[in-house]
């Protein structure tokens, strides 16, 4: 009997490559809480200071994604210069769709967290029906990373219309608002590695959470004093970061530390569950368990 090689699950969708994302190191925080720093900077330099306005400026970082993303599915392995430059895009992208509905439709905050929060729900129910998985260690197939990336989008637009929510409602301030996500980030981590709390929800509890910990951190550096800030403004703040962005990713590039490495791969598309739950290291989030 032969095999075919073109048999169910070889498709183009389904062709499997390397995975696609980073390992969940210590590196992976420091450089995501950066780019969402940078997603509200950037936003906000090319809305307001360079005057494209909030539609004109969705309209080109939306594009930029869109290409960013092509190659991004088109690699076959993880490359840390292109998955970070899709994440910074696709953090400033959601913060431009929070920013839209609320300042050019007019949608109330609590009505965009509710809504964002829902999608994101359903980006996660669909992907557990379809891969019966939400391992991010495993993103070696185009339906994977399409689920993927999805979701990273809501988590920033959630982040965004969440984070300027609660600074509606409290008015805390740039550096009381950052603390205050921290101690709940801080305490995330600590539910996970003392609790063991499910390893899935702790990642994008912790990923939604550092949105509005960048955005507090980005608008206390870039904002005026006069308006609690130190003054760096966007262009600043933005170019600071960036670099220190491009820094950490060209000694990842040079050292691999974040890159997974081959080990199980036994929750295949489609069927079964984990077989190899690990933990790499302190700061590395495992396999979800079944």
């Amino acid at each position: 009997m032969t095999t075919n090689k073109h048999a169910v699950g070889a498709g183009p969708r389904n062709r499997r490559t390397r995975n696609k994302v980073p390992e969940v190191t210590l590196y992976f925080w420091v450089i995501k809480i950066l780019c969402t720093t940078v997603g509200e900077t950037a936003a906000d330099l090319l809305n307001a200071n360079l005057g494209l306005g909030l539609t004109n400026t969705s309209y080109v970082m939306g594009a930029l994604l869109v290409v960013a993303l092509f190659f991004q599915f088109r690699a076959r392995a993880y490359v840390p210069s292109l998955y970070w430059l899709s994440v910074v895009l696709i953090s400033v992208v959601g913060t431009l769709v929070s920013d839209n509905l609320t300042d050019n439709l007019g949608v109330p905050l609590e009505t965009t967290t509710w809504m964002f929060a829902l999608a994101l729900a359903v980006t996660f129910i669909a992907w557990y029906a379809s891969e019966r998985s939400l391992s991010i260690h495993t993103i070696h197939t185009r339906r994977r990373e399409a689920f993927y990336w999805s979701a990273i989008l809501f988590t920033f637009a959630l982040g965004t219309s969440a984070g300027d929510l609660v600074a509606e409602r409290l008015g805390l301030g740039y550096w009381v608002s950052a603390i205050m996500f921290a101690v709940l980030i801080a305490a995330v981590a600590v539910a996970r590695f003392t609790l063991d709390f499910h390893v899935v929800w702790s990642f994008w509890i912790a990923y939604v959470l550092t949105r509005p910990l960048g955005a507090s951190l980005g608008d206390y550096l870039s904002q005026a004093h006069a308006d609690g800030g130190l003054g760096l403004g966007t262009v600043g703040t933005s170019l600071l970061f960036l670099a220190v962005i491009l820094g950490l990713v060209v000694y990842l590039t040079r050292s691999k530390r974040d890159v997974a490495p081959l080990g199980d791969d036994s929750d295949g598309v489609g069927g079964g569950g984990n077989a190899g739950e690990h933990v790499r290291d302190r700061f590395t989030l495992p396999e979800d368990a079944r």
